[in-house]
């Protein structure tokens, strides 16, 4: 096998093992931080082997094996872990053939599970578990992470190490919680990969308004969360909402890169298969709560599902999303979605009432540098006939944005604002 191919294909076995691989040695070292770097050697030694001997046919079992091997060794090489050499040994015999079963261990979905848990552990700040869960779970490289927050590869890598050693600081256990603490555990799991797509979906900074390989990447966590925990509807909530999101991704922008915003998509542009998996996904958190008001992801989802309903955007019932918006702040009370609600007040009862709405947050310390205030007052304004004031709103909005392709595009809708309409042009 040529050397590129098989790099290749170890790349994408890594992909596709690595959550797995991670989750099963913590299991047994009791720490992330080692069990990673056990895991990377045996991505080394897959690497320098498999060119040669090419790709063994249970490629999990084959870097489990190495990687425990080296566990092994290691412990051998210390006096102080002498006495527990035999017991190890024992324990881990099946993994001198690499060829073992131990792919289909019994414990590896539990072991995944954990280790999402570990990784969203609310001990760490909200960038150091978005890192570590892309890191440990989404198996990506630290160049990767960092390419897509546009930060410096050493700034990345320091922030994971930080990372795992607050975990082992902080004693946290390789577990899964239970009772009122899964809960809260559970939400910062959910936040977690919910960021990951945001950032995704609409990036904060850089040239592009979308970074699709996040998107993915938050979809294929939540997928796999979902999948790991079956009966919690908030997890099916969040895989409904990502999906149907996600399904408006290329009708997002022009072809120049531009943005085109939601009632100017070509919603022939969407993607119906995932529409039609995140309806699923939908239904199937609605059927384990009993209720589509069982929490914010679901609820949210179910507001995602008004927009994919409506064939054109005249056919938005926007009355509904209206009464999710009420149901979702009184649940979940945050200025951002009291925002949102303003922007389906004023679609279902004139801009006048949004703007109301809008104008009642100026003062949310929350929003202070929130660049998307300004623009939904300016956009208000705008449907008001205040054009001047709309125009200086976008601008504002555009000087508070990192992102290239938002701040062109609240340029763009600024200078409309100071150019004469169609009425005054005929005076003229």
């Amino acid at each position: 096998m040529p050397d590129a191919a098989a790099k290749a294909r170890v790349e994408a076995v890594w992909r596709i093992e690595s959550a797995r691989l991670i989750a099963g040695l913590a299991r047994m070292v009791r720490d992330v931080g080692l069990a990673e770097d056990l895991a990377q050697d045996a991505l080394v030694a897959a690497l320098e082997q498999w060119p040669s001997s090419g790709v063994p046919a249970s490629p999990g079992a084959w870097l489990t094996a190495v990687a425990r091997r080296r566990y092994i060794d290691g412990v051998r090489r210390q006096v102080s872990f002498e006495r527990r050499v035999p017991e190890i040994a024992r324990e881990l015999a099946e993994a001198e053939d690499p060829m073992s079963e131990i792919e289909f261990d019994e414990h590896v979905e539990d072991d995944v599970l954990r280790l999402i848990f570990t990784a969203c552990h609310p001990a760490l700040s909200r960038d150091a578990r978005v890192a570590l869960t892309l890191k440990l779970v989404g198996g990506l490289s630290t160049e990767q992470i960092a390419r897509a927050f546009l930060v410096s590869v050493p700034t990345m890598a320091a922030r994971i190490t930080r990372a795992k050693k607050a975990l082992a600081d902080a004693g946290v256990p390789f577990e899964v919680p239970v009772g009122t603490e899964l809960a809260a555990r559970l939400a910062s799991v959910l936040e977690v990969v919910y960021l990951i797509f945001n950032e995704g979906y609409s990036a904060t900074s850089g040239e592009s308004w979308t970074r699709a390989e996040l998107c993915e990447e938050a979809m294929r966590l939540g997928r796999m969360l979902a999948a790991l925990a079956p009966g919690e509807p908030e997890a099916h909530g969040l895989v409904a909402l990502m999906e149907i999101q996600a399904s408006r991704i290329a009708a997002r922008t022009g072809r120049d890169g531009e943005l085109i915003t939601l009632l100017n998509q070509d919603r022939t542009r969407w993607n119906r298969l995932l529409i039609t998996r995140g309806l699923a996904a939908l239904g199937t958190a609605e059927s384990l709560s009993g209720s589509q008001f069982s929490g914010p992801y679901v609820i949210q989802a179910a507001l995602a599902a008004c927009h994919a309903r409506a064939l054109t955007a005249g056919d938005t019932d926007w009355i509904r999303i209206v009464t999710l918006y009420d149901v979702l702040r009184s649940i979940s009370p945050s200025p951002v979605i009291e925002l949102n609600r303003a922007v389906a007040v004023s679609m279902a009862d004139g801009p006048a009432a949004g703007l109301a709405i809008a104008d009642a947050l100026a003062g949310e310390p929350a929003l202070r540098g929130y660049h998307l205030l300004p623009a939904v007052r300016a956009d208000l304004l705008e449907r008001l006939g205040r054009r001047d004031d709309a125009r200086t709103e976008f601008e504002r909005a555009a000087a508070m944005t990192a992102n290239a392709s938002e701040r062109a595009h609240l340029l763009a809708r600024a200078v409309a604002c100071a150019l004469p309409t169609c009425h005054e042009k005929c005076i003229l």
